[in-house]
């Protein structure tokens, strides 16, 4: 099933308009786009709470490490240089960090509010192997640019 990100974008915007609570945010977008396509074991967000480190918020699916520094895994490396980070495989990724022994393959972008402040993380886990696409990163940076853009830290 391959996301249709420009409906996705439309039911999010309607749902978080005129909100500017960053956790409600959070929690509304990590439930959409996890129910928004089978390939989406684990969808949610770390936020930045200082000294270089991420702490879990709002997510969909299994648990989740409770805190990620900057220095460590794929969510860490989308922190520290704020660039997506499309994994085919987490075995081959230096430093990764095994929330869940079944997730296979990952994407994690940057979540920038207001002024590019670093919000956090929002991080997406598969099951299966090399499941992500360009375009699932480029669709979904436009959402949460969308989402995220007026919200201050």
């Amino acid at each position: 099933m391959q996301v249709d990100y420009e409906a996705l974008a439309k039911v999010i915007a309607s749902l978080t308009h005129g909100e500017h609570d960053v956790v409600a945010l959070m929690a509304t977008m990590a439930c959409e786009v996890h129910y928004s396509d089978s390939r989406f074991d684990w969808t949610g967000f770390y936020r930045t709470v200082g000294n270089d480190l991420l702490k879990i918020g709002p997510y969909q699916g299994g648990h989740g490490c409770l805190v990620i520094p900057f220095s460590r895994g794929v969510c860490g490396a989308a922190a520290r240089t704020g660039q997506a980070q499309l994994v085919a495989d987490v075995a081959g990724f230096a430093g990764h960090i095994a929330c869940a022994s079944s997730t296979r393959s990952e994407l994690v972008l940057p979540v920038f509010g207001g002024g590019g402040v670093l919000l956090g993380v929002f991080d997406i886990d598969s099951n299966q192997p090399d499941a992500f696409e360009a375009r699932d990163a480029e669709g979904l940076t436009g959402i949460l640019a969308q989402v995220f853009s007026q919200v201050a830290q």
